[in-house]
């Protein structure tokens, strides 16, 4: 009997490109941080503690967002929906205490769920009923844009409590506060994503589904774990987002995805390349708040912001499935 069972062939290369694949996106945002320090329309500003602080803590959202949105793609689903849930979430978590007068904690507790239902329905949809993830999120966010909108009636919620305001607009140890949830987020996604067999299961689901499924992974299982920690996230995010704002604004659910998205493949091009993984991800969202950061300082127009953005998703996109395809001895 013939055999057409195939192998792939890692391709053999160098320790200094092995290294320059791992850590050049890293040696990359050293190089930016450099160029705009040096740089006379922006070296008065752009590398001091205060400015540096203000990125950190604009980009916490974008990061717990970001970690939202890689942990369907790991599965090899697209989840469009995470800017719209954040953003529906930080409604809830505004409302809650504005309107309902609720407890912050109470607040908090309602938005993570609410994000945790959304995910949990798109899970459903994705992993039970098999809808196609791309189209099933795309509606979903748009249907929560559309609910974000009659709620508000287009305008912000305010009126949340102080201590949620002075939370996302202070710093401890000289960094913002936002940004420890950011750490804690990212250190338990990194530890179960690396060391679990949960983690190394969605990598397997994503890397061959039939061969997963043919040696017992659950595959459904983990399809709808991966939106439901997803939505969750969303929630989180949303909850910061709040904070960071002092109540919730409508719409922008976009103006969180694309960063996002854009991180997560940025982030597949180092430390791990060719996987999606934490620490290139967060590698990943600093690339472009730096970025934008030192365009904006060096007196650059506001749309460079969203051509930045837009160039960097599909120059990340390029990469990552490049560094994909010759990990697995498929690129030339």
């Amino acid at each position: 009997m013939t055999s057409t069972t195939t192998r792939t062939i890692p391709v053999q290369r160098s320790n200094f490109s092995a290294i320059g694949e791992q850590y050049g996106l890293l040696i990359l945002l050293i190089g930016i941080v450099i160029f705009f320090t040096v740089l006379p329309a922006s070296a008065a500003t752009f590398f001091t503690p205060a400015n540096l602080s203000v990125v950190l803590a604009n980009q916490s959202v974008v990061m717990v967002c970001a970690i939202a949105v890689m942990l369907p793609l790991i599965t090899g689903n697209f989840d469009f929906s995470i800017g719209a849930n954040a953003m529906a979430a930080a409604m809830v978590c505004a409302a809650a205490q504005a309107h309902l007068h609720l407890p912050v904690f109470l607040a908090i507790l309602f938005a993570v769920a609410f994000g945790t239902l959304v995910g949990l329905l798109n899970g459903w949809l994705v992993a039970i009923v098999q809808l196609d993830a791309f189209i099933t999120t795309l509606g979903i966010a748009t249907v929560l844009a559309g609910l974000i909108e009659w709620y508000s009636g287009g305008l912000p919620i305010y009126g949340i409590d102080p201590a949620m305001i002075a939370f996302g607009s202070t710093t401890w140890l000289g960094l913002p506060q936002v940004l420890f949830v950011v750490i804690v987020v990212a250190i338990i996604a990194w530890y179960a994503l690396t060391w679990t067999p949960f983690g190394r299961r969605l990598y397997a689901l994503g890397s061959n589904r039939r061969a997963a499924n043919l040696v017992g992974v659950n595959t459904t299982g983990l399809t709808l774990a991966s939106f439901v920690l997803a939505g969750m996230l969303a929630g989180i995010a949303g909850v910061l987002l709040s904070a960071r704002t002092g109540g919730a604004n409508p719409g922008g659910g976009t103006e969180l995805l694309f960063p996002a998205l854009a991180a997560v493949f940025l982030g597949a091009t180092a430390i791990r390349p060719g996987r999606f993984n934490v620490v290139g991800t967060l590698i990943g969202v600093l690339f472009v708040a730096v970025s934008v950061s030192g365009l904006t300082l060096a007196g650059s127009q506001s749309w460079v912001d969203d051509v930045f953005n837009g160039v960097a998703l599909v120059i990340a996109v390029f990469v990552s499935t490049y560094l994909r395809r010759r990990r697995e001895g498929k690129g030339r």
